[in-house]
């Protein structure tokens, strides 16, 4: 028997950083020396006295269902977090806790978007993005932000793209897979071309916001553009910043409309979020951030290690990123080249088939939306970064021009 599937579902694809994944895990277990660079998942472990608050609260019987919109603690510990870490006020309704951060977005989109309606994406993305607005009978608008703007959405590009039937723009930073960071001038620039167009909404994506390197400090477009926190979803969560990745909270932060139709959402998708998790999440914003310092510390230098080793490799080019897990590299200098046992690189694919035969696991930037291009986490420990920085070198050393 056939099973026919809706067009809703055949507008999405599996997760190309799951399918990545799953594909090394395979190689693994059968042996092959493989080295991970796929996922972003910290490798340090969820800090001890989150952990000791999930298994306090199971003590105490907190194992039953909780609000749709997030337990009040919790909502009451984000808003905290918002004054003090980001220097913006929200009232409690206007804030609500889900299932990770992917679901904050899918509430969103699915609270606002009608069939047709256009959401601005730049490129490279996170690939939750375009397929949660497929998803929801939205259109994703690509904008191309190269290597050479920093992979960052210049006004030009913004007023270009806005059209009557826009209804969001998204704004990740630090970027994932980019690492861009906007400055508080360019975040201005933005906004400015924005206030023309009072119809379209923002979802600023700030999951990375502590992991900064060279003394950088966060700053969103609220923090530069007051006015917007009217037209604005801020979306955050425990994942990155806590090595809470399985715990799977976030929240939503913005105009009481919107918070309360995407608490309709979530009512009819998942109700509350775990009430376990949600204790460990109330632990986590209010039990200060001085252990996230060495963590930084750690990725800067992972950073550093890596780019280091890759920034010298003749047909790479990549910009050293300025935040976030990974490092985004441009590979159309390998284009044309060839192997050892004389197989023509045709194409990203085989530069990712070649770089795994040679031992390392990245992402191929066309799930982001670039090609050709791929990306390497740095969510790993010294020794396998440079490692990995060594083989991809190697290997690109090994290909010849000519046949």
């Amino acid at each position: 028997m056939t099973i026919s599937l809706s067009q809703r579902v055949q507008r999405v694809s599996l997760s190309a950083n799951a399918a990545a994944k799953q594909r090394t895990n395979d190689l693994k277990k059968a042996g092959v020396d493989i080295l991970d660079l796929t996922t972003g998942e910290p490798d340090f472990d969820t800090p001890e006295h989150i952990k000791q608050a999930a298994y306090e609260a199971i003590a105490r019987g907190e194992t039953k269902y909780t609000p749709t919109p997030g337990i009040r603690a919790l909502r009451e510990a984000v808003q905290r977090k918002l004054q003090q870490e980001n220097r913006l006020e929200f009232g409690i309704d206007n804030l609500m806790i889900a299932n990770g951060a992917k679901q904050v977005i899918f509430n969103a989109f699915a609270a606002t978007l009608n069939d047709g309606d256009e959401v601005i994406v730049p490129v490279p993305y996170w690939p939750t993005f375009p397929d949660s607005v497929r998803f929801n009978g939205g259109m994703p608008v690509f904008v191309e932000c190269h290597l050479e703007q920093g992979y960052k959405l210049s006004p030009q590009q913004l007023a270009a793209s806005i059209t009557p039937r826009t209804r969001w723009l998204v704004l990740n930073h630090p970027g994932n897979p980019s690492g861009a960071v906007y400055s508080a001038q360019e975040l201005q620039a933005l906004a400015g071309v924005l206030r023309g167009h009072p119809q379209v909404l923002v979802m600023l994506d700030d999951l990375y916001e502590h992991i900064l390197f060279d003394g950088r400090e966060h700053r969103n477009l609220l923090n530069v553009a007051e006015d917007f926190q009217a037209r604005s979803l801020l979306v955050g969560g425990v994942s990155k910043t806590y090595a809470m990745t399985g715990w799977r909270i976030g929240f939503g932060a913005g105009p009481k409309e919107l918070i309360t139709a995407m608490t309709v959402v979530q009512s009819q998708i998942s109700s509350g979020a775990s009430s376990v998790s949600q204790a460990a999440a109330l632990a986590a914003y209010t039990g200060g951030l001085d252990f996230l310092v060495p963590q930084v510390a750690a990725y800067q230098q992972r950073r550093d290690d890596i780019t280091g080793i890759l920034s010298s490799v003749d047909g790479l080019e990549l910009l050293q990123p300025q935040g976030g897990f990974f490092v985004f590299c441009r590979c159309a200098g390998l284009i044309g080249r060839y192997r050892p046992g004389g197989a023509k690189i045709e194409n990203e694919a085989d530069v990712m088939d070649y770089l795994l035969e040679s031992g390392v696991s990245g992402v191929g930037g066309s799930a982001y939306g670039l090609s050709p291009y791929f990306r390497l986490s740095i969510a790993t420990d010294n020794a396998t970064v440079i490692e990995a920085g060594r083989r991809i070198a190697a290997a690109c050393g090994r290909l010849s021009p000519v046949l």
